[in-house]
């Protein structure tokens, strides 16, 4: 057998030819638990292998830390441990690498510091206080600053498009004064890395005949995430043949961070030739789960159809509850966790349970502490940005750069040293009269002799502190966290567990890069930060991308829940919230139940709640329909639950009717059944109007 048969021999006959292809851009359409890393993996290994590209000429992009790292993993067991495989990373890592190399052709230093979000937010907020714009703002400000940059639209370009009044006009003051003073730090944010990346390809076209050279081939992983930004990134830096993209539209659910699934939608249109090869074999759940999620997702308009299959079986039906309140909803699903988990045919780490947003939650935790079940919230606050953790980066930040304003405002005071809210208000003054940065402003005023005694003292023993760190040599960042913490007697200050974090940091940093690591800290995000523990996962349906387990429970399936009320104005947005519903479904392995109640508190007031309209999608032969009473007392059986999702419509969306008060208007959306039927109709003279079809007389035209 030879090297490639050896190479080829476990995939599918449609992931091998996506291994094999080669010779035109090639957009593999990956469904769920389709085994889209196998492909990436092997694909990189066969160019490497049969076609001989050096490795270290495939550009490979993905878009966790812990997706590339699990990819480097599979790439080194393919093709040998020692071989160049360093451009293997995020969108983030990449750019952040290049502009390393080369940001000095748009006017920065290579030495720049990158700002996670705490750090941006902390500048912004500073930023509005100086405006006397409403701090509470900030979090929207930071993302629409976030937006405009993923659009690449530039603080000059936004302020060319403003009237000069309202929040724009606001909003473009703060971008502009934002970017200045990332500028003079010499820093970048997140979004930077790869606007920055875009224009230095753009205003150098050098450059990026040198990358063309460097990159004989592109992979693109988790390509319907992408943003217009990085879409053109990778437009830039692909010609004719040399790129392969992995994904699936309706996977896509990233759009409120920019993600644009036009992307995936446009591929072939934007990659003349293109060849398109669809993954339909699934290796994660069974049949039943299969057809359930599909039918759900087919009633989308603007997708690329696949028919997901499996060798597994039918596996047992979907389940579907419909309670009578939340309260009920959570007890119910920590019953049957309870006795699955007693059966002993799972672990508590085998199940989860997803829903649309966090405060749905806190049913379902009383439920299962009062049973006593072991659980965890995903997406808390991650390790990197734990308080302690980012005081003594930020420390290393300061060392590294000591034009980081936002780094020093954090740890000036921290540990405590006296220097007040006054003496910290004239520094930046000075700073802002100056055009220095705090650091060196201290120095300039200290040397001046321009503050009172009291301030003087202190100020100057922060001063020689840090210049004391700034002077010494390290070997690893180990060795810099260590005079750092010693030097500051940061661990007199705080808790035994803080201090634990102190050194778990430190041991991570062992034999580290200094740069590299302060870079490492600012890339890591929440979606890298879990850990395997025996513990029912909790978590919302936007961070389930990347995970499977064999229970899934997906939760709040009501019509203004999932869909989510916001986007019920919006098909666009609707179709978003159906594919984030797919998503959460085929996460499941083996089970799969889907709830929703009757009634819940919703904003302060209970109120009656619609199954949702996406129930209306499932086959009836794959779902095990079940309603429990109200009643306090037992269900003696399961009866069908009221919702027949088989009922004939009386009117379609698109079709016209006449009202005898208000005219003619256009069906926009059809739920309920029987008596129960409802319709959203939007009539020109007086809008959208709700009505149950019992009482509005309504008449087709």
């Amino acid at each position: 057998m030879s090297k490639e048969e050896i190479l080829l021999k476990d995939l599918n006959p449609r992931q091998r030819d996506a291994v094999l292809h080669t010779g035109s851009p090639l957009l593999v359409l990956a469904g769920a638990g389709s085994g889209k890393t196998r492909v990436i993996t092997h694909k990189f290994a066969y160019l490497a292998k049969s076609k001989k590209l050096s490795p270290a000429s495939i550009l490979t992009v993905t878009f966790t830390n812990k997706a590339a790292d699990e990819m480097k993993g599979r790439i080194s067991q393919l093709i040998g441990k020692g071989a160049d495989i360093s451009w293997i990373g995020t969108f983030h890592s990449q750019c952040n690498r290049i502009l390393r190399r080369e940001i000095k052709a748009l006017g920065y230093n290579n030495s720049f510091v990158i700002y996670d979000d705490d750090d941006q937010g902390n500048l912004v907020r500073h930023i509005l206080k100086e405006f006397k714009i409403y701090e509470a703002m900030y979090r929207g400000v930071v993302s629409r600053i976030s937006s405009l940059k993923s659009s690449l639209i530039s603080p000059n370009d936004f302020l060319s498009r403003t009237d000069g009044f309202g929040f724009d006009e606001k909003l473009a003051r703060v971008y502009v004064r934002y970017q200045d003073e990332l500028k003079r730090c010499n820093v970048l944010d997140f979004d930077d890395l790869i606007m920055l990346t875009v224009r230095l390809f753009e205003e150098n076209p050098g450059l990026l005949e040198k990358y063309h050279d460097m990159f004989k081939y592109l992979l693109v992983d988790e390509f319907q995430d992408t943003n217009y930004a990085q879409y053109r990134l990778l437009k830039l830096l692909a010609s004719e043949d040399n790129i392969c993209a992995v994904g699936d539209d309706d996977q896509s659910i990233y759009k409120f961070r920019g993600a644009d699934v036009a992307n995936i939608l446009n591929f072939e249109r934007d990659f003349p030739g293109a060849a398109v090869i669809k993954l339909e074999q699934n290796y994660r759940s069974t049949q039943h789960i299969l057809d359930v999620s599909g039918a759900v997702i087919a009633g989308n308009p603007m997708r690329k159809p696949k028919n997901l299959w499996t060798e597994r079986g039918p596996g047992e039906k979907v389940n579907h509850c419909w309670l009578n309140t939340e309260g009920e909803e959570a007890k119910h699903i920590a019953s049957v966790i309870k006795e699955l988990y007693l059966k002993g045919r799972y672990n508590y780490k085998d199940f989860a349970v997803l829903y649309r947003v966090n405060f749905q939650a806190r049913a379902i935790e009383d439920a299962l502490r009062e049973d006593l079940i072991q659980y965890r919230v995903m997406g808390g606050i991650s390790f990197y940005h734990r308080k302690e953790i980012k005081d003594i980066v930020s420390y290393m930040r300061l060392i590294i750069n000591p034009e980081d304003n936002v780094s020093l405002r954090r740890i000036i005071n921290c540990p405590p040293r006296g220097i007040g809210a006054a003496t910290l208000s004239k520094l930046e003054h000075e700073a802002k009269k100056k055009s220095l940065s705090l650091f060196h402003t201290i120095k300039a005023v200290l040397k001046a002799n321009g503050v009172a005694a009291s301030a003087r003292e202190k100020l100057n023993g922060f001063i020689h502190l840090i210049e004391k760190i700034m002077s010494a040599d390290y070997s690893s960042a180990s060795d810099m966290l260590k005079e750092i913490v010693d030097k500051t007697g940061y661990e007199e200050f705080i808790g035994e567990e803080k201090s634990q974090n102190i050194h778990e940091l430190i041991a991570s940093a062992e034999g580290k890069d200094i740069n590299e690591f302060s870079d490492s800290a600012a890339l890591i995000t929440a979606m890298d930060s879990r850990k395997a523990e025996n513990a029912v996962s909790l978590m919302t349906l936007h961070s389930t991308k990347g995970l499977e387990f064999p229970v899934v429970f997906v939760v709040g399936l009501e019509d203004g829940l999932l869909p989510y009320f916001k986007a019920l104005k919006s098909a666009e947005e609707l179709s978003e919230e159906r594919r984030l519903f797919y998503v959460g479904m085929t996460r499941a392995r083996d089970i799969l139940w889907l709830t929703g109640a009757k009634k819940r508190r919703l904003y302060t007031k209970i109120q009656e709640q619609e199954p949702s309209r996406f129930l209306n999608d499932i086959p009836q032969h794959c779902c095990q329909w079940t309603e429990k009473s109200a009643s306090s007392q037992p269900v003696a059986a399961p009866v069908k639950r009221i919702v027949k999702i088989s009922a004939p419509r009386l009117y379609v969306a698109g079709c016209r009717v006449k009202h005898p008060k208000w005219g003619s208007g256009v069906v926009r959306e059809c739920y309920g059944d029987g008596d129960e039927q409802k319709v959203m109709v939007n009539f020109p003279n007086v809008g959208i109007k709700r009505l149950c079809l019992r009482f509005a007389n309504l008449e087709k035209v």
